[in-house]
């Protein structure tokens, strides 16, 4: 294990050692003479209900195991604590977009041959959030629920004319023009309600896949290229369309995501980009909003381009070291399982990652645009998480260039390509010292 990466990791999470150890040491507090697998996990409320569920389900399905579900706040960093210290969960809810991070400081198990002997393939997901899970020519995790992002559309703040997903615009020159018809500013000029800005919502990082673009050209990071500039040049369009001040006024004045002053909730926005699970913020916090879903727009001139989703994976992953390496694949094996995935992605809003999906999960999911999402996640403009160990430092990085841009403190040209010199140094340092090369 890679221990100047661990040291890292300690650095980040000073002060939280002894309560991973004080959850540790709960959980390992047997009544029973079942092997106890200790499960962390990210989730609250009702995303840890429906897990919790299934988790009670395996327990029940079997005398052997019993797995005990542990909500850890941090829980990435913990576990990447925890593992340097010899003394990890049996298994871990983590991201897709940490398996290289944690690949690459060789605090996982490898599950290539465990997935091989249980029949489990890629034959059985669908083809980008298989690749999300493997590094490599291994396969590090498995899944449990994943999101793809579309558009959110509130019919009552777009008017008659774009208040269908047939009607709704495909293009960019289409959508830029429908951003100015259905922005509303009151009588002192302020804005007042806005169709969309790319700010808000899940995918501003995302962006230069919309325009064809990507961060990286194999194994080299590139965020400078010709589609990065004219991404983040269509992203500034919206600053100088509304003006910096002005939109930064407005956005202060937004809420919380997860609550009824989340932007698209109350009204402000028109649209939101965001994944299946915004339908139950929806029906949380105002089920009054009148809404449907579509698609990204895309370039124009290029329909090759359209179809662009982003996505993410919430994934189960064995830490390195674990004591029960094999009764904690068996739970997540348990959790592959169509009928077992489907429960967990109706609990939580999610489209499934798997394959085959049965009709009843199609008609019954609560978002009543499922479909959707699904037919994004398949295509072939989904747009998996960056598989790099520095991902993070790429994402702050050109956020920070973005800024710079709306700000008017650089020229889009001359962000871009500070951003790419800074992320070639980290990513030169990185390989030295993380990959040994």
């Amino acid at each position: 294990m890679n221990e100047r990466f661990l040291i890292l990791a300690a650095i980040l999470v000073t002060g939280t050692y002894a309560l991973v150890g004080s959850e540790r040491a709960a959980s390992r507090q047997v009544g029973s003479n079942r092997i106890v697998v200790t499960y962390w996990e990210k989730w609250t409320g009702e995303e840890m209900r429906a897990m919790k569920d299934v988790v009670s389900s395996f327990n029940a399905s079997q005398d052997r195991i019993e797995v005990r579900y542990l909500s850890i706040s941090g829980v990435a960093e913990k576990t990447l604590l925890a593992t340097s210290g010899g003394n990890p969960p049996d298994v871990a809810g983590l991201w897709a977009d940490q398996v290289v991070q944690f690949a690459d400081a060789g605090a996982l198990e490898d599950l290539t041959d465990l997935a091989r002997a249980a029949g489990i393939s890629e034959a059985d997901y669908i083809p980008a959030y298989w690749e999300t899970m493997n590094y490599k020519g291994r396969l590090y995790a498995l899944a449990t629920s994943p999101g793809s992002a579309a558009i959110y559309v509130n019919r009552d703040l777009v008017g008659p004319k774009y208040d269908t997903p047939e009607e709704f615009p495909k293009t960019i020159t289409e959508f830029d023009e429908f951003v100015r018809e259905v922005s509303i500013r009151d009588r002192q000029g302020s804005l007042s309600t806005v169709a969309f800005l790319p700010r808000d919502g899940w995918g501003l990082w995302a962006m230069p896949y919309l325009f064809g673009g990507s961060f990286t050209e194999g194994d080299r990071i590139n965020v400078n290229g010709p589609d990065d500039l004219r991404a983040w040049k269509w992203v500034n369009s919206f600053a100088k369309r509304f003006g910096t001040r002005e939109t930064q006024s407005f956005r202060s004045g937004f809420g919380n995501y997860s609550s009824p002053q989340n932007p698209f909730l109350s009204g402000k926005l028109a649209t939101y980009a965001d994944g299946p699970w915004f339908a139950n913020f929806i029906r949380l916090y105002n089920p009054k909003v009148n809404w449907f879903a579509v698609p990204f727009p895309y370039p124009d001139g290029r329909p090759d381009l359209a179809g662009y989703t982003m996505l993410n994976l919430n994934t189960l992953m064995i830490p390195k070291g674990s004591k029960h390496k094999r009764e904690a694949f068996e739970f997540i094996r348990y959790v592959q399982q169509q009928q077992i995935m489907e429960r967990i992605c109706i609990g939580q809003y999610c489209n499934t990652p798997l394959r085959k999906v049965s009709r009843e999960f199609l008609e019954k999911h609560p978002n009543k645009y499922i479909a959707l999402f699904d037919r994004l996640a398949r295509g072939e403009r989904a747009v998996r998480p960056l598989q790099m160990g520095v991902a993070a430092q790429v994402g702050r990085e050109v956020g920070n260039a973005v800024d710079e841009i709306d700000l008017g403190q650089k020229t889009p040209e001359v962000a871009l390509n500070d951003a790419q010199r800074r992320l070639e140094e980290l990513w030169q340092s990185y390989q030295r010292q993380v990959l040994g090369r």
